[in-house]
């Protein structure tokens, strides 16, 4: 069925009902999957995720509830695509950073700043949306997902120090799990200071502090 052109959106996307109020049959209109993907990421990424709504999210969207559901499921499906696609295209920096530096105090001072700028870049909501959606969040299933992807960083934090450890780069009695929960602790807490309206400037020299905390080379 072809749009009405009179039923247009200002944004240009086609209305959720034809002109005249009568209700749409046949196929569901098209629309750019992709930027609506983009649209839910940002609105999770806002408000977290008990405070969105599904309203709050086709509004965003630009679609209807019936393709909402039809394209992406429902609202935790939805929001186990905007994790994946969060991580990929904005959180990949914390990966890059372990695996590309030569030791663990390289790795996560590198982390640490590129959190700033991150968490602090203009044009879209501050912070992390991993640690963000967990704020009041009290579906159970959602909550344990965002747990375990926290508690993965701080395992994967904790093998890059030990391995720094065995190499002689660490002292050996350093407390790797200590220390990997207190760079999470700085990580999270960037997040919020971002939220909280932190430039970029600030976090920075939280980071430098941070690993200024960290234990010498022996």
């Amino acid at each position: 069925m072809v749009a009405n052109p009179a039923a247009q959106r200002r944004d240009g996307r086609p209305s959720e009902q034809p002109a005249g109020g009568a209700r749409q049959r046949g196929r569901p209109r098209s629309f750019d999957r992709e930027e609506a993907l983009r649209q839910a990421i940002w609105t999770f990424w806002e408000r977290g995720y008990e405070a969105t709504s599904v309203s709050d999210l086709t509004r965003a969207m630009g679609i209807g509830p019936p393709s909402l559901y039809a394209a992406f499921g429902d609202k935790r499906t939805l929001f186990e695509e905007v994790l994946t696609e969060y991580v990929e295209r904005y959180g990949a920096f914390a990966a890059r950073a372990l695996e590309e530096e030569p030791t663990a105090r390289a790795g996560l001072g590198r982390l640490l700043r590129e959190a700033a700028a991150e968490f602090a870049a203009p044009g879209r909501p501050h912070g992390c949306l991993v640690i963000h959606a967990a704020t009041n969040c009290t579906t159970p299933e959602v909550e344990e997902t965002l747990r375990e992807r926290r508690n993965a960083n701080i395992a994967d934090f904790a093998s890059r120090i030990r391995a720094d450890i065995a190499a002689g780069e660490l002292p050996s009695d350093c407390d790797a799990a200590a220390l990997a929960r207190y760079t999470a602790a700085v990580f999270q807490g960037m997040s919020q200071q971002a939220r909280d309206g932190a430039s970029q400037e600030e976090l920075e020299r939280v980071a430098d502090l941070a690993m200024a905390a960290w234990p010498p080379a022996p």
